[in-house]
């Protein structure tokens, strides 16, 4: 049974960073392109960042410069550096594997940025 694990969100200040953590099981994992999602409250959710399982990487738009996604596939964890937060980055963030199914989405984790 896949299982996603997400955790790192907080309460941040506009400029701050966070580090959030996602930790997968259930999947081949150092096969898998993983990805983050995220979900800002009454928008549909879009893709933020993803890592091939080559390491290759790529960001939306909005993200670029600002965050870094990497992976550990001895620990079955992908990871999402948040620097220079924005309030627009205010959501719930999520992990999957690339394009897969949204119920295979776990609880996400919330990040709030201030002004």
């Amino acid at each position: 049974q896949v299982h996603m694990v997400e955790s790192g969100g907080g309460l941040v200040q506009a400029g701050g960073s966070l580090r959030l953590s996602c930790a997968a099981s259930g999947i081949d994992f150092s096969v898998n392109a993983m990805a983050w999602y995220r979900q800002a409250p009454g928008k549909q959710s879009e893709l933020v960042a993803y890592i091939g399982e080559d390491f290759s990487t790529d960001y939306a738009d909005s993200v670029k410069g600002r965050f870094t996604i990497s992976r550990d596939n001895a620990k079955n964890t992908v990871y999402l550096q948040m620097n220079s937060l924005k309030p627009e980055d205010t959501a719930v963030y999520y992990c999957n594997v690339l394009g897969g199914p949204r119920r295979n989405w776990g609880q996400g984790t919330p990040v709030s940025v201030s002004s």
